[in-house]
């Protein structure tokens, strides 16, 4: 079977990965096939990054990560070792050439990319969490979020990827719910059943316990609609591209609902009555999604200037605005929490899609099936 997981692009190439053990290249013109890397890894293969212009990184179930040449694509620049499970994120801080991988073993690794050999690079286990889902940096990579299964979204703030943590130093950690108020504003509850650990703050400060005071650690369980007092497991994370917000999938634990939900980063001062301590994060935006597909992973992405989000929906996908006139977030926040707009749904597939993916240079969009089609197209309004 043939899945495509992940979709990347540079000016003059598109690159997806897919659930079989190949990486496909297309022209993002013509949409043509040029080439197959037909045994890129011994397992799905689950994402890509681009380092830089020629160089770029794919991660698989094999629990290695692979460097690419496209200049000679006949075989790998080199194999990461240092996973013991799927790896299934890749990241890339260019302030210091860090790779940042994290897997379903609960590790976030970072990989010195400026000492790689044909053998590998050296690498560090960054942090370690249960139920680990998705890792994503924040454009400035000031931040690292974390998504897990069990319904937790973990960020950490004044990111400093040259220091390694290690949760166990932490005496405490307690997960927040912030649902809010008729007026907008957050209200200070707990959900009954969504703590499994740790005490009254929500955002760890490594400095009072005699650490760094980089990489301060918060640790939520955000808002869902419908699901007051039920678990849910946050299964895709996407950031805006201008780090102003993220973006969730999300179902219940039932397995009998889905949400796709946008929250706003709230830096600086409030703007809103504050709570202590401050949630980081509000929900601005939401909408229930079609739940096709249960127990399937459905990656959902925002369009390159951030006015869009393109949403995998049963056999096809619908791009979603946050006001009428798909103006920009910051434009167009809300005081209450809103409903996404539906601006177009598109369908072209004959199975569940699963993942949605914009070309950052390109007009155009790419979707991936259970069956293992994908479909690109421009969208047009």
């Amino acid at each position: 079977m043939l899945r495509v997981c992940s979709f990347l692009d540079r000016s003059f190439i598109h690159i997806l990965a897919c659930e079989q053990t190949e990486v496909l290249l297309f022209d993002p013109i013509s949409s043509k096939h040029i080439k197959t890397l037909v045994e890129a890894h011994e397992d799905c293969v689950n994402n890509i990054r681009f380092l830089d212009n020629r160089l770029f990184a794919t991660c698989s179930d094999d629990t290695t990560i692979a460097l690419w040449d496209l200049r000679k694509l006949n075989s790998k620049v080199c194999s990461l070792h240092g996973h013991a499970s799927w790896v299934k994120n890749i990241e890339y801080d260019t302030n210091t050439r860090l790779l940042v991988t994290s897997g379903f073993d609960g590790n976030v690794i970072t990989w010195d990319t400026n000492r790689f050999t044909e053998d590998g690079c050296p690498h560090k286990k960054f942090f370690h969490t249960r139920y680990l889902m998705r890792m994503r940096l924040t454009p400035d990579c000031s931040k690292m979020l974390i998504s897990t299964s069990s319904g937790y979204l973990l960020i950490l703030h004044d990111l400093d990827l040259t220091q390694s943590l290690e949760v166990g130093s932490y005496r405490m950690l307690r997960a927040r719910r912030t649902p809010l108020s008729s007026d907008g504003s957050a209200s200070a509850s707990r959900s009954s059943g969504a703590p499994r650990q740790g005490n009254d703050s929500s955002k760890i400060h490594p400095h009072r316990e005699g650490l760094s005071p980089r990489n301060s650690l918060e640790v939520l369980t955000p808002e869902i609609p419908g699901e007051r007092d039920r678990g849910n497991c946050i299964t895709s994370l996407q950031l805006h591209p201008k780090g102003w917000a993220a973006l969730i999938r999300c179902s219940s634990n039932m397995d009998d609902q889905e949400w796709t939900c946008v929250y706003e980063f709230q830096d600086g001062s409030p703007t809103r009555p504050p709570v202590s301590p401050r949630c980081s994060l509000r929900l601005t935006h939401y909408i229930e999604e079609a739940n096709v597909g249960r127990g399937y992973i459905k990656e959902l992405c925002f369009s390159p200037d951030g006015r869009l989000i393109c949403s995998p929906y049963g056999y096809g996908v619908r791009l979603l605005s946050f006001d009428e006139n798909c103006m920009e977030l910051s434009d167009c926040l809300p005081v209450q929490t809103s409903c996404l707009r539906e601006v177009r749904s598109i369908y072209s597939h004959s199975d569940v899609v699963l993942t949605t993916k914009f070309s950052p240079t390109h007009c155009q969009l790419a979707s991936g099936c259970l069956s293992g089609r994908v479909a690109l197209y421009q969208p047009r309004f």
